[in-house]
């Protein structure tokens, strides 16, 4: 197993169906670093919304956040168009994103002793969450590629949506995602651009890799 004289933090940020929440677990593994889904936490409180819409509010999300636990996040309902929709709206709203950004930087800065330090993708972990990183990625791919992805994946969870309109879904997050107000999508100067348009899952990790590999040795790292 690897180890580092001190704990690395690894910030990814790309569109939807990019291929990012992959290479993060692939990253995550390889270097035994702590995975957190950021966009799934939004994924989770659109979930508390839709089945518990009287109880709803600031104070209620705060107390499930408290108690949140990582492994929560590895519900399949959280990953319906409905919950995707509902949850881009959601990160919209200033407080929530306030909640969800301390839980974030909780676990970006101080993982579980076991790990050699964090890994997280989201929309906006390269110059929110995670300033400092020791790595910053941009990961991203042609939308047709990307619908394609993401309509494989409904696909797999039986969930019956058209081609049609994975796509226009998929363009519909990009708008949001780039031109929201609070905290959009967007490349950093200093992230490092991964486009996996034509990459395979283990061509792309391959590519991240020798990219990390070559600056911790010069760091002295390994």
């Amino acid at each position: 197993m690897i180890r580092f004289k001190s704990k690395i933090k690894v910030a990814i940020d790309s569109p939807a169906a990019a291929g990012a929440g992959t290479q993060a677990k692939l990253i995550s593994k390889h270097y035994n670093l702590f995975y957190l889904d950021t966009g799934k936490i939004y994924r989770l409180i659109a979930i508390l919304k839709i089945n518990y819409p009287k109880k709803f509010n600031y104070k209620y999300i705060k107390k499930k956040m408290k108690t949140l636990k990582v492994t929560s996040l590895n519900n399949k309902k959280l990953l319906s168009n409905e919950v995707s929709t509902l949850a881009s709206i959601i990160s919209k709203d200033k407080k929530i994103r306030k909640l969800v950004h301390n839980f974030q930087i909780r676990h970006a800065y101080k993982p579980p002793k076991k790990y050699n330090g964090s890994c997280l993708d989201g929309r906006d972990i390269t110059y929110k969450i995670i300033p400092n990183a020791d790595f910053k990625f941009f990961i991203t791919a042609n939308i047709k590629v990307r619908a394609k992805r993401r309509f494989q994946e409904l696909k797999r969870l039986n969930k019956k949506m058209s081609f049609k309109e994975v796509l226009k879904s998929v363009k519909k997050r990009d708008k949001s995602d780039y031109n929201r107000k609070i905290s959009p999508l967007k490349k950093t100067k200093d992230s490092i651009l991964i486009n996996t348009t034509n990459l395979t899952k283990r061509s792309c990790f391959l590519k991240i890799k020798r990219i990390m590999d070559k600056k911790l040795k010069l760091d002295g790292n390994i």
